[in-house]
């Protein structure tokens, strides 16, 4: 039997779903995606993302892989039409390419890119798309902080309980920008902890509103204790922006 690996590029609205990874008793991106493509393919098709986003987090670029029988590289690449045929609106594959049979969407990846958006009016356009904040914060203050996390690499302070082996991930960028009624904060890494990017804005935003100071952070830090860290903000500011692969253009 002829067997290929693919790589899967889409987007999608989390809003209404469960996070990426399939579970029990709930929607997810990933169910509705397998359950597309075996449709389309006529064969059984499970599919493996590069990380797991939790519920209402949304991405803007997002890789998973795919082993598929007796389908041609020109077949599969050709399938992103049909594939979205059957996808619901708020998901989206972009392309479909084949990768060397060992290729993997998680273990490949040298670094990913978050954004978590902030407006601060009421739009009914940013809905579940943005947080809402309307109060008043410093960024300049926030963007000296984030600037601190790139001398760390244990994170465990921004981490809920998880088994993984470590809690170190090397950042290479982290910022806020201003953008029109709002702020968009980039963070860069070439591995994330269980919601840590949305506890790391939640412990910025304190220092944003003079709550704690740089010299706090570093001890939150430094403590590798969770409860000391600021409240994680909500899912729906977030989104997954960018992941790297060397072989992937």
């Amino acid at each position: 039997m002829n067997t290929q690996r693919f790589f899967i590029e889409l987007a999608y609205d989390g809003t209404a779903y469960h996070g990426w990874q399939i579970q029990p008793n709930a929607i997810t991106v990933q169910e509705e995606l397998d359950k597309a493509l075996s449709v389309f393919f006529r064969q059984k098709v499970e599919t493996l993302g590069c990380g797991r986003t939790d519920t209402g987090v949304h991405s803007s670029t997002f890789f998973a892989h795919m082993d598929l029988n007796e389908v041609t590289v020109e077949q599969a690449e050709r399938s992103v039409g049909g594939v979205n045929s059957l996808l619901p609106y708020q998901i989206a594959v972009k392309r479909i390419f084949k990768v060397a049979g060992d290729a993997h969407a998680r273990f490949d990846a040298t670094a990913r890119s978050y954004e978590y958006h902030f407006h601060f009016h009421k739009d009914p356009f940013k809905l579940n798309r943005s947080w809402l904040y309307k109060w008043k914060l410093d960024a300049d203050a926030m963007n000296a902080a984030a600037a601190l996390l790139l001398n760390y690499k244990d994170f465990t302070s921004f981490s809920k309980a998880s088994d993984t082996a470590t809690n170190n991930c090397i950042i290479t960028e982290a910022y806020f920008r201003p953008v029109e009624d709002g702020l968009v904060f980039k963070i860069t890494a070439d591995r994330f902890l269980r919601n840590m990017v949305r506890a790391v804005v939640g412990t910025l935003i304190l220092i944003g509103r003079k709550e704690i100071s740089v010299a706090e952070l570093v001890e939150i830090i430094e403590s590798k204790n969770r409860s000391k860290a600021g409240q994680s903000v909500p899912a729906c500011g977030l989104y997954l922006v960018n992941v790297i692969y060397p072989y992937v253009k």
